[in-house]
């Protein structure tokens, strides 16, 4: 018997078997059909041919009469889906909130009745917010913060998984909004190195979860807490090359880095920008005198003590040496010499106190550029502040400059 007569002769006598079973839903028997159809394609390429209809027939009485087997085969093939697809989902990004909107949306699509999943992270034993998604697909909104007896903050310390049931019959739940009803859960998402976050999933019916559902949002919860250990430690590391190891700013290459995105988004926009940069006035003497370890010392507590009091857009950061760069977004000529002046006035309040018992004070000159007035590029725009702010030193210490002029050929957008 050929190939094809042998496969159609099963398949027939299946669907025969199955139109005897008044009580098997028609979708049920189609996704049958389909198993056995690959199951018999498996038994064809690995088996002798005199053996093949021996094997394929009896495993196709057994699988059309036998719902158990076919429903724990269906159960094992959405679990193997589920890692399958939220494996590439993870691993195809170290970006931390890609990899948690990935695992809230896995989480909801392998729950029946999921209302909303929300992950919260796990650090220095506080929750922060990570993700959120509900069933009307609204994002990282989340339902309410953690409590300290709520089910995500025991979930977390305790690294045991929490089923609630009826959240209505749940004193731990009395602040959940009022249309919610049903059941929920929390599970710590763990690693070798300790917890590292918690997944919540709630659903609008009462009851719990099956054994099937909980395997699945364990296997959820077992990658999502590999992915998001490696997309932290990710994100430190970015965090660090970005970082001036002195002053704990950023230092000249995240500065690069803001700058050519705040040029791309005001050519788009049409709006300005400012640069300025600041040299502290006085410093030279603070390591002759007291050596580089005060004077290191002497940098951070100055820098620090200017970005205190910034707009959370404004980006100040380490230029080199005894320079600061900030830049300011949205921000034309006038605003400029308002910030500036403020910072200057600022300083005159500054001291540090020295391990002799000197009182050791500092001054600024500074120098403004705003795109396109004074330079279109990012290179010519640091010209442009740079000279207006050795003008400045030039000229009066502890004071500001504006450019003068145009620095550099303008970019054709801006001709």
């Amino acid at each position: 018997m050929g190939n094809d007569n042998f496969r159609l002769e099963i398949l027939n006598e299946a669907r025969r078997l199955l139109a005897a079973d008044g009580k098997r839903p028609p979708a049920e028997s189609e996704e049958l059909l389909k198993l056995l159809t690959v199951l018999i394609d498996a038994i064809e390429r690995n088996a002798d041919p005199k053996e093949a209809a021996s094997l394929a027939r009896p495993l196709a009485r057994d699988l059309v009469q036998n719902r158990n087997l076919v429903f724990t085969l269906k159960q094992q093939a959405d679990e193997l889906d589920t890692l399958k697809k939220l494996s590439l989902s993870l691993t195809s990004s170290l970006d931390l909130q890609a990899v948690l909107d990935a695992v809230v949306t896995e989480a909801m699509r392998v729950v029946k009745n999921a209302r909303a999943a929300s992950i919260f992270l796990y650090l220095e034993r506080k929750l922060e917010f990570g993700a959120a998604l509900d069933d009307q697909g609204v994002r990282n909104q989340p339902w309410g913060m953690p409590r300290p007896q709520g089910i995500d903050s025991t979930a977390a310390r305790s690294g045991r998984r929490i089923i609630i049931d009826d959240m209505r019959k749940n004193s731990t739940l009395t602040d959940a909004p009022a249309d919610w009803d049903g059941s929920i859960l929390a599970i710590p998402l763990k690693t070798n190195q300790g917890i590292v976050g918690v997944m919540s999933l709630s659903k609008t019916v009462c009851g719990g979860f099956t054994p099937s559902e909980l395997r699945l949002l364990e296997l959820v919860a077992n990658q999502a807490a590999v992915a998001i250990s490696n997309a932290s430690l990710h994100q430190a590391v970015r965090k660090l090359a970005a970082t001036d190891a002195v002053t704990g700013l950023p230092n000249r290459r995240a500065l690069d880095g803001r700058l050519e995105q705040d040029l791309v988004r005001a050519r788009r926009s049409g709006n300005s920008f400012a640069v300025i940069m600041m040299d502290v006035d006085g410093f030279k003497s603070v390591n002759d005198r007291h050596g580089h370890a005060v004077g290191d010392r002497v940098l951070r507590t100055f820098f620090n003590y200017l970005a205190t009091g910034l707009r959370t857009a404004d980006f100040l950061a380490r230029y080199g040496g005894d320079e600061l760069t900030l830049v300011l977004g949205r921000t034309a000529p006038p605003g400029a010499r308002l910030v500036v002046e403020k910072l200057l006035q600022k300083v005159a309040g500054f001291a540090f106190d020295a391990p002799d018992g000197e009182k050791i004070r500092l001054g600024l000159s500074c120098g403004i550029a705003v795109f396109p007035i004074h330079a279109d590029t990012v290179p010519n725009l640091i010209r442009a502040a740079d000279e207006a702010m050795y003008r400045a030193k030039n000229e009066q210490r502890g004071s500001y400059r504006e450019a003068r002029e145009f620095t550099g050929e303008p970019h054709p957008e801006q001709a």
